[in-house]
């Protein structure tokens, strides 16, 4: 499931060196709330035998991290980087129309805010998160058998982003890891 794309692109958090089972912080007023998703072990891969990308299906095992809770709102991008090129504005839209270059840019002065080591999650972790990690029920999509239960997507989505958190979480209490925009990851999308 690599969730990248040029023209639109969220990005997925993650953080390192910290203990906590849910971490909360702002930056220059705009917040951040990671969540923490328990390592384990699970069959990455399409299950639905869709996408010959994403077979075969290969046995992962993560560690502990932690993942925000929505995507990458367009009040924090600007709170780190004093600037929002989003088409589809709105303080708690998902930030989008953005290159590698700035996400790493926002990364980097994102660290030195606040003092805490984010970087973005590799395809396993974010395909692991998406799926419920340990608690996942085996669901279609992310937290629902049922695409409109949990995104926004060409059905339902007017051809238009849609404020974070609005449809329901799967098991991790995680928004939007179906649908809305796409996310970057810290590797590249490759068969496998």
């Amino acid at each position: 499931m690599k969730r990248t794309l040029l023209i639109i692109s969220a990005l997925a958090l993650m953080c390192i060196g910290v203990r906590a089972q849910n971490l909360k912080a702002t930056v220059n007023g705009a917040p951040i709330e990671m969540i923490e998703v328990e390592g384990g072990t699970f069959m990455m891969g399409d299950h639905m035998e869709q996408r010959a990308d994403a077979l075969p299906l290969h046995e992962v095992t993560l560690d502990t991290y932690y993942i925000g809770r929505t995507e990458v709102t367009q009040q924090l991008w600007t709170a780190v980087l004093g600037y929002n090129n989003s088409y589809f504005k709105g303080k708690y839209r998902p930030v989008e129309t953005i290159d590698y270059d700035e996400v790493q840019a926002f990364i980097i002065k994102l660290n030195k805010l606040t003092g805490i080591n984010f970087r973005l999650l590799t395809e396993a972790e974010w395909e692991y998160a998406a799926r419920g990690g340990n608690l996942s029920k085996g669901y279609r999509y992310s937290g629902s058998n049922n695409i409109s239960d949990v995104a926004w997507w060409n059905g339902n989505s007017r051809g238009k982003t849609h404020n974070v958190g609005q449809k329901q979480a799967n098991e991790l209490g995680l928004y939007d890891m179906t649908g809305n925009v796409r996310e970057y990851c810290s590797d590249w999308a490759a068969p496998y």
